[in-house]
């Protein structure tokens, strides 16, 4: 399991770095891509090594088609990341990316008979805890009202038509794999889990998030952070703060 020199299409805006002693991976919410995790590399110590994951269908990859079932998304990223567990780990997922990160930790638990040494989940509802919209196969207007109820969607995208051509196949693919997800029980991941939702979330109840207490047998913690849905980038500083706080202890541990 020894980690690739070359550039991945999983990870285009991976680096690694000489003093490193742990690696995170981060996994986006719906629609959302690699690159909104390439500032995090200023926000961390050498010591941790930044790995978003690129899905197919987004990002640098767009041109290829997205995957609209969950099982064979996670087979495809957990082969893909055999590669780059040669030190420990750890996993940050927001909405989409938690569920997506939760299957990974598993896989790679079943193939490798490793776990990350922590796992962050945020905007998302605990795995077991299913959700009952179903907006994947809406008609065009009404799929178009929904994204501007859910307010992840920046105006301008959701005034052009040609930009809505191109997010929205992308974006029926990611909620159709999440909407047609089926929760497993499985034995419980050991690795402590932090949860995180927004104060403001309309979705995503506190309830929802302590619900990610019941999958681990590690220590669970879950803080309620300022904004709505997409907290992740409103509340940025206070993610980030979390994150490296509970980092730093691993880092120090693997020096």
């Amino acid at each position: 399991m020894m980690a690739k020199n070359e550039k991945s299409e999983w990870f285009p805006f991976g680096k690694m770095a000489p003093d490193a002693s742990l690696r995170l991976f981060c996994f986006s919410y719906a629609g959302g891509n690699a690159s909104i995790f390439r500032s995090w590399h200023g926000h961390f110590q050498p010591t941790v090594e930044i790995f978003p994951l690129q899905i197919p269908g987004h990002g640098t990859r767009m041109q290829e088609a997205p995957l609209t079932r969950m099982k064979p998304l996670v087979e495809a990223a957990s082969k893909a990341m055999g590669a780059y567990l040669d030190k420990p780990f750890a996993f940050y997922g927001h909405s989409m990316g938690a569920t997506l990160g939760f299957e990974i930790a598993h896989k790679l638990r079943a193939v490798w008979g490793v776990e990350p040494a922590h796992f962050f989940v945020s905007g998302r509802r605990g795995p077991q805890r299913a959700a009952h919209r179903v907006l994947h196969n809406l008609p065009k207007p009404r799929f178009i009202e929904e994204l501007k109820r859910l307010n992840g969607t920046p105006e301008e995208v959701l005034q052009s038509e040609e930009l809505l051509d191109l997010l929205i196949p992308m974006l029926r693919a990611d909620f159709e794999v999440l909407e047609t997800y089926q929760y497993s029980e499985r034995p419980a991941l050991t690795c402590p889990i932090t949860a995180m939702g927004g104060t403001e979330d309309h979705e995503i109840t506190r309830e929802d998030i302590d619900a990610w207490g019941q999958v681990t047998s590690g220590k669970f913690e879950s803080h309620m952070l300022s904004g709505g849905h997409f907290f992740l980038h409103t509340a940025q500083e206070q993610v980030l703060r979390i994150v490296s706080e509970q980092l730093q202890p691993l880092v120090s541990q693997t020096k």
